[in-house]
């Protein structure tokens, strides 16, 4: 062996230990659990629970520091934030709480934690550590989106030019006359399209936004609780949730199994003044097509105008895609760089069919656009078929996000475990 070559290589790992610093040929090995937390995945892969947070868990966020902030659904002892520290086993405690309201959106940018209500959206500056500084009094970037309690979730992305994007669900299925009604028609010219269904964009460091000083970026979008900015294709994707019930509503037109398999679950790639087209039409993922809505004088077999915005991919129906994360991280192997994770929180109205989803699925992505067909990624979230099948999961894939290391964590909003995904094969 050559000591002269190997001193040296010894002093730098020495170095980068004493500084906090790691390669990726250094970097930390995090041990899964015996049983991968009870997670089907690809070969290689890993899973451990990094923390039980006892609340329904939505959205997360990873600092790069590693600190993990989990945004709850309802408030827990008065805290809609945790704040979890990491160990070096790759399990973490939460350590602390904040932010009195519920919600679903979190995210790490340029030195800030966002975090969103129902209604509104926060920051938070973060220290050197990763730490927020001012839990009690964090700025309101935007406030008063309408909040109907359905499709309220206000869900966050921000790009790399400053921008911040909210999504407002729309407060209702198909936008009838009467909601969820039996034959009950669409109202013309869908007035909540004013105020909800889409996308909206505000700046991230201005106070105090509304929708007069924000802009409605793209529309058409029923309701999309999983957003991201893609960074290749410099644009913004998202995951939009699909309408119900057309057997329910139109049974002379839809038997139950097409009301089960319809619509898609569909992922577009939005650019400003994009219209996706809902409530005037629905996705048929078996043609392939863009169908007029049964309200809107459709009747499964017209399709609609060509005018609105085409899917980038479609997925099955009902399986309420809840998170969208692009990967850009090294630890996973090369063909998921730059690809999407898209966490299914899982149907509840496939019936009398068995229910689906419960997973991570992982669609490759190719210079910016979908690439090929998507796979299962993460499954058993549910704890076996049959709970799967009677829509009863352990589990419910909630909330995406990325360790500093590249390894995925996976949030659930049944029992708020939170889990990490590692990859550790040679």
């Amino acid at each position: 062996m050559n000591n002269n070559f190997t001193r040296p290589l010894l002093l730098t790992a020495a170095l980068a230990s004493s500084f906090g610093l790691y390669s990726l040929a250094s970097r930390p090995t995090v041990a899964p659990d015996p049983n991968n937390a009870g997670l089907k995945l690809p070969s290689g892969f890993g899973a451990l629970v990094v923390a039980e947070t006892g609340g329904r868990a939505r959205h997360l966020a990873v600092t790069p520091q590693g600190n993990i902030y989990v945004k709850l659904n309802r408030p827990k002892d008065g805290k809609g934030i945790l704040e979890l520290k990491p160990a070096a086993t790759g399990k973490a405690t939460v350590t602390d709480g904040f932010g009195s309201y519920g919600g679903t959106g979190i995210a790490v940018k340029d030195g800030y934690l966002y975090a969103s209500s129902d209604e509104d959206v926060y920051r938070y500056k973060l220290d050197a550590k990763g730490e927020v500084t001012n839990p009690t009094q964090p700025e309101k970037i935007v406030s008063g989106l309408i909040n109907r309690r359905q499709h309220e979730s206000k869900s966050i992305a921000l790009d790399n030019a400053g921008n911040l994007y909210v999504n407002i669900g729309a407060y209702s299925n198909s936008c009838q006359i009467k909601d969820r009604q039996k034959g009950s028609l669409g109202q013309q010219n869908c007035p909540i399209l004013d105020s909800a269904g889409g996308i909206w964009q505000f700046r991230a460091d201005k106070l105090n936004q509304g929708y007069g000083s924000g802009s409605r970026f793209a529309t058409g979008l029923r309701n999309v609780v999983g957003l991201d900015w893609n960074a290749q294709a410099n644009q913004l994707f998202v995951m939009q949730h699909g309408r119900d019930q057309l057997h329910d509503i139109f049974p002379e037109m839809y038997d139950t199994k097409q009301s089960a398999e319809l619509p898609a679950e569909c992922l577009y790639g939005l650019t400003k003044g994009a219209n996706a087209g809902w409530p005037y039409l629905y996705y048929d993922p078996i043609k392939k097509k863009k169908m007029l809505a049964p309200e809107y004088g459709g009747d499964g077999k017209k399709e609609a105008d060509p005018k609105y915005l085409e899917p980038a991919a479609a997925f099955p129906a009902h399986t309420a895609p809840n998170a969208l994360l692009f990967y850009t991280g090294t630890m996973f192997p090369e063909k998921y760089r730059n690809g999407a994770f898209i966490a299914f929180h899982g149907s509840w109205n496939r019936a009398p069919e068995p229910q689906k989803g419960f997973y991570v699925a992982f669609q490759p992505f190719k210079n910016g656009k979908p690439s090929g067909p998507w796979e299962i990624f993460a499954d058993n979230f549910a704890g076996s078929p049959e709970k799967v099948a009677a829509g009863r999961a352990d589990h419910k894939p909630c909330g995406l996000a990325q360790g500093p290391d590249g390894s995925l964590y996976v949030s659930d909003d049944k029992a708020g475990t939170i889990f990490r995904i590692v990859y550790n094969k040679n």
